[in-house]
């Protein structure tokens, strides 16, 4: 019997924006493309009856035998096809949630059963219980419903324990994916409401996770029902198959966890903490204790997997799929893959200083916890740490580990280059900032950390994109889409990490949509601007000010140029990818992009002030139940 716990600290802040460069037009006009954020609460209606949604459930079923399964789709895919299949039925478009479910579980439902019981996790939300009454309590491993049976909770907990699947009963579940990536899981399980299911389905297909979701009838989370023949159509079903046709990265995700969690003493032996000497044991041990344990701790780790991944590609090894092993990663590959990480780690630690941050990665930041001398000094050793895991890959030729060295300290040096232009803004602002001003300093932010964990890769397989320069123009183009879905995320509030909107507009961060918002903004709007931004109204509360700010940038359409820019970065980019040869660099790219850029649906950053838009702002009491991929701050 195993069960997940859920305990999660203080959450963690999001990390440092940043973007690429990007060709932009003078005044890009707002347009409405597949990618604009929109209402969806009119497409999450579940059929009323039984028989209907049993009709929709086979019409699924017969609809997805002709899917390519060669790989995994995205929801804009889905969606298309879900579409494709409304249309054939004759159906409003209200039942359009309903059968994207649908057919992502057909998609996946024979690869599902093909995993055995101890390598599924069953994932069931809170509002199964019985909510009057319940006598269940929560410990560190969720909710305890084996001595109660009040509900249908304890009866699928009870028996998919008996079966040996990981269960989790939580209203939140950050945890999934590290459960995923640390090899305790290849498939899931879910019982959760359409809008829930909504904001998990495009992650779960992206990367590739074998899964099968049962719907709620409704999202009012009181005593609300399902039906429960659908769970135990396969929950203690088994059906292995000859072969599994669905690339997945999980594998490759499970090795960049095990360099970490594994691996870690052995790739990077320690000197001065060798002999087990913590950071209170000796003056002498403490930076390395420190520093060693911010490197291996914390974070996604997006970039080493990238270098794994594309490395990967780039060799021709056979295609993985989910429930594969893990794959063995060479030690040289793997110190390089290290050695993004600690570079990548070295730059947040001296962001969190340069920012004020207190808390990353659900802990205090170090110059709170050990003061600011101590962080710019364990920040520093990682630097160290990063060229000695690159000068200890001796089995990668010379003239490769250069290059390698070149492009990881060229991202590094264009970093620094952005943080300083950012923090040289916000010092003595310049209120004539033009977007082209904002994507420059987005571009040496960010841009060449993903360009860096890609190339590594790739050069370490001799791979000929290496040489060319497609690799450096898809990653400014990825990169410029992801900060300008940070900026945007600022003013929805981001729930992984931030609750409050408009935090670096307060910041006097200079974003895009502060530069944008300056050139279209008339004189008095840019008064407004200036006088909030430079301290005048800091007697006013805080949430008067965004108000303002949120107005302005309303009334000067900001946040619709914005999305448009995204649109335009992720065209160009999948433009890219297409005329890539490699059919297998060329998925990983694919795959690269729709995580970076994937989306939780939800109200545009305008809506927020509309009470009659449909979806109100997320609020801490409602978090999703069932979000068992997000890579979305990297």
């Amino acid at each position: 019997m195993s069960t997940i716990s859920v305990s999660e600290s203080v959450p963690p802040r999001s990390e440092s924006h940043a973007s690429r460069q990007v060709d932009l037009d003078d005044d890009p006009k707002p347009v409405r493309k597949k990618g604009k954020r929109r209402s969806t609460s009119h497409l999450k209606a579940v059929p009323e009856s039984l028989q209907q949604r049993e009709e929709l459930k086979l019409a699924a079923e017969e609809y997805a035998k002709n899917l390519d399964r060669s790989r995994a789709f995205n929801k804009n895919e889905l969606e298309r096809h879900s579409r494709e299949l409304l249309d054939q039925l004759g159906l409003p478009e209200k039942f359009l949630g309903f059968i994207m479910v649908m057919i992502g579980n057909f998609f996946w439902k024979q690869q599902f059963l093909a995993i055995p019981f101890e390598r599924r996790m069953l994932l069931l939300p809170h509002c199964l219980k019985h909510a009057e009454g319940c006598p269940a309590e929560y410990s560190e491993f969720g909710l305890d419903c084996e001595r109660c049976g009040a509900c249908s909770i304890a009866d699928y907990k009870v028996k998919a324990e008996q079966l040996g699947y990981k269960v989790l009963v939580a209203e939140g579940s950050p945890v999934v994916l590290k459960i995923i990536v640390s090899g305790y899981i290849d498939g899931i399980l879910g019982v959760a409401c359409l809008n829930v299911l909504e904001k998990a389905i495009d992650k779960i297909l992206i990367a590739g996770v074998p899964s099968y979701a049962v719907p709620l009838h409704s999202g009012d989370c009181m005593n609300t029902t399902l039906d429960e023949a659908w769970v135990w159509d396969v929950l203690d079903k088994y059906e292995p198959l000859p072969e599994k046709p669905t690339a997945s990265y999980v594998p490759l995700m499970r090795a960049s966890s095990k360099m970490f969690e594994v691996d870690f003493d052995r790739l990077l032996p320690r000197v001065r903490t060798k002999n087990g000497d913590s950071a209170n044991s000796s003056p002498v041990a403490f930076t390395e204790s420190i520093s060693y344990d911010w490197l291996q701790n914390g974070g996604k780790r997006f970039r080493p997997f990238i270098t794994l991944a594309s490395w990967y590609a780039a060799s021709g090894d056979a295609i993985l799929t989910a429930g594969d092993a893990t794959p063995e990663i060479p030690d040289d590959v793997a110190r390089v893959a290290m050695a993004i990480e600690a570079f990548h780690k070295a730059s947040l630690v001296h962001d969190d200083i340069q920012d004020n941050d207190e808390f990353r990665y659900g802990r205090e930041t170090l110059h709170r916890e050990h003061g600011t001398g101590q962080a710019i000094n364990i920040g520093d050793h990682l630097i160290g740490l990063g060229y000695r895991l690159i000068h200890s890959a001796r089995g990668i030729d010379a003239d490769i580990a250069m290059d390698v060295a070149d492009r990881m300290s060229t991202a590094h040096i264009r970093l620094c280059d952005g943080q300083g232009a950012e923090m040289s803004f916000q010092q003595s602002p310049n209120w004539d900032i033009t977007p082209l001003d904002a994507l420059q300093i987005y571009s040496l932010k960010t841009s060449p950390a993903f360009d860096a964990a890609l190339y590594a890769g790739l050069r370490m397989a001799k791979h000929p994109l290496a040489s060319g320069d497609e690799v450096a123009n898809f990653c400014r183009h990825v990169g410029v889409g992801f900060q300008i879905l940070n900026d945007l995320k600022d003013w929805q509030g981001d729930k992984d990490n931030k609750l409050r909107s408009g935090q670096d507009a307060l910041a006097l961060r200079p974003t895009l949509l502060l530069a944008l918002a300056l050139k279209d903004a008339d004189e008095q709007q840019r008064q407004t601007l200036q006088d909030v931004l430079s301290g005048k109204f800091d007697d006013v509360p805080e949430e008067a000010r965004i108000d303002k700010l949120r107005a302005i940038f309303n009334s000067c359409g900001v946040f619709d140029k914005a999305e448009t820019l995204v649109e335009r970065s992720q065209e160009r980019a999948e433009a890219i990818v297409e005329d890539i040869e490699d059919e297998k660099v060329q998925a990983l790219l694919r795959f690269f992009l729709e995580t970076v850029l994937a989306r939780d649906d939800g109200p545009t950053p305008a809506e927020h002030l509309d009470p009659d838009s449909g979806d109100p702002p997320p609020s801490p009491a409602a978090q999703p139940v069932f979000v068992p991929l997000t890579i979305g701050s990297l």
